[in-house]
């Protein structure tokens, strides 16, 4: 199948609230605006939370939230991202954290699998202001954690904010101390993946309460849309999964993950 192009699918019975998403990313340059205006909306899409994982990305998050109603932003630092800032980075992240629609401090954290982008040290410093601005501002964290479980529950023990780990790819004890501290947990494309066994137990196993669904489009497209260029409209995919996991109607996982994220993000 193409990379570019989706087949044209129906709304579904539920609606959609994609709890993490890029859609400043180039890869929507050719089609961002009808895309958004009005191809997701007529799939079932209702939200959108936008991450900014650096400063230019930040201030398209600040675009796309004026620019459609139901785009949401977060502001943050992406571990890849936070080699080389200005000395004012994190005053710059904190005035953009006061604008209308911006919900959330994210996305940030560590990653050890791209140590060349930004070393181990300087992800952890940077990782760590943020939480910091995060507690003192009362605002949620958008959480990327690869490769790097250890040090990021270390951090959260000691910052103890509220949010939640994205695209979640720890063990099902790992995802047990996560919800011990009172975050939630992220799943999207990758529960649908052949061998994602941790990802089932997770979805098995954690409270529905406590669950995010995401696409972190335009990367992790679900199967069987795997390689292809990730939308909101293809949460679907994880709806069904996860119900099939869990034993329970589609529309009961869409309603708890909608509930869970205007809850947590505060959004109306």
């Amino acid at each position: 199948m193409s990379k570019e192009c989706l087949p044209v699918l129906e709304a579904p019975p539920f609606p959609i609230f994609d709890s993490h998403a890029h859609y400043d990313s180039e890869q929507f340059d050719a089609d961002r605006e009808p895309l958004l205006s009005n191809a997701l909306p007529q799939k079932g899409v209702v939200g959108v939370i936008n991450m900014g994982s650096d400063l230019p990305g930040c201030l398209a998050t600040l675009d796309l939230c004026k620019r459609f109603d139901y785009v949401y932003g977060a502001v943050g630092i992406h571990p890849e991202c936070a080699k080389d800032l200005p000395e004012d980075w994190l005053s710059q992240v904190e005035g953009w954290l006061g604008q209308e629609k911006i919900v959330a401090v994210g996305e940030i954290g560590l990653d050890y699998h791209w140590l060349d982008a930004c070393p181990k040290e300087r992800q952890q410093e940077v990782f760590e202001a943020q939480l910091q601005l995060a507690n003192r501002l009362g605002l949620p964290v958008v959480v990327h954690d690869r490769e790097a479980h250890a040090d990021t529950l270390d951090f959260l023990r000691r910052a103890r904010p509220k949010g939640v780990v994205h695209c979640f790819s720890g063990s099902l004890e790992t995802a047990r101390e996560v919800l011990s501290l009172g975050m939630y947990i992220g799943l999207g494309g990758v529960v649908t993946f052949k061998n994602a066994r941790h990802a089932v137990d997770v979805a098995r196993e954690i409270p529905l309460e406590r669950l995010l669904l995401e696409t972190d489009a335009p990367y992790m497209a679900p199967v069987p849309f795997r390689g292809m260029r990730n939308d909101s409209s293809l949460i679907r995919y994880v709806i069904q999964r996860v119900a099939e996991i869990r034993g329970v109607g589609p529309e009961a996982v869409a309603g708890a993950a909608l509930s869970n994220t205007k809850k947590l993000f505060s959004i109306g």
